[in-house]
């Protein structure tokens, strides 16, 4: 197993329980993944749909992979005088998108809407996530030798210019009047 980021996009939530008695709900998600914890920014709950449209990053190191087996999204209503207002809460599961993601080292999956549960186990309302779980790569390949020194910019355009362009330019030329011998 390799490790990896899991990134989490929370898009928006239809149709959620209302808890206020008075007032404009305003809402936020509490993301938790094993014990990295997330909280989303407060969205007011205007029209029936609530709009958050951020990323979070979570870290997948190797030694905690037990750990890591499902994200769980506690909606969350800020009360007037409180913070702890509870909406209802979403639990996906991740070892399908981490088995995956590790075999081909990338996948990704559009946002799609999954069910709120409330306390009492019942559905209301939906909540649309995406997921990105990027593997990390062996960087060794990619990494300069510690002896070379990194080229600027400038000795990049340099060395194009060294490139024998004649050669091209003798090419495009003999087609050229060889399309103009047989037009005549």
């Amino acid at each position: 197993m390799k490790e990896g980021i899991l990134e989490v996009l929370l898009v928006n939530a239809e149709d959620i329980r209302h808890t206020n008695l008075i007032g404009t709900p305003a809402y936020y998600v509490i993301l938790q993944c094993g014990t990295q914890e997330y909280r989303s920014k407060v969205s007011p709950g205007k029209h029936e749909k609530v709009l958050w449209n951020e990323k979070f990053k979570f870290e997948f190191p190797q030694s905690e992979w037990e750990n890591l087996t499902h994200i769980t999204f506690r909606i969350m209503d800020k009360e007037f005088f409180t913070d702890n207002g509870f909406v209802g809460k979403t639990i996906i599961h991740l070892g399908g998108i981490i088995a995956e993601g590790t075999d081909r080292e990338f996948i990704e999956l559009r946002p799609a809407p999954y069910n709120v549960v409330l306390e009492d186990d019942t559905y209301k309302g939906q909540i649309k996530i995406g997921f990105k779980f990027i593997a990390h790569k062996e960087m060794q390949e990619f990494a300069l030798l510690p002896n070379e020194p990194r080229r600027s910019f400038c000795s990049s355009i340099r060395n194009l210019w060294k490139f024998p362009w004649w050669k091209f330019l003798f090419l495009y030329v003999q087609r050229k009047s060889k399309n103009e011998h047989k037009d005549n």
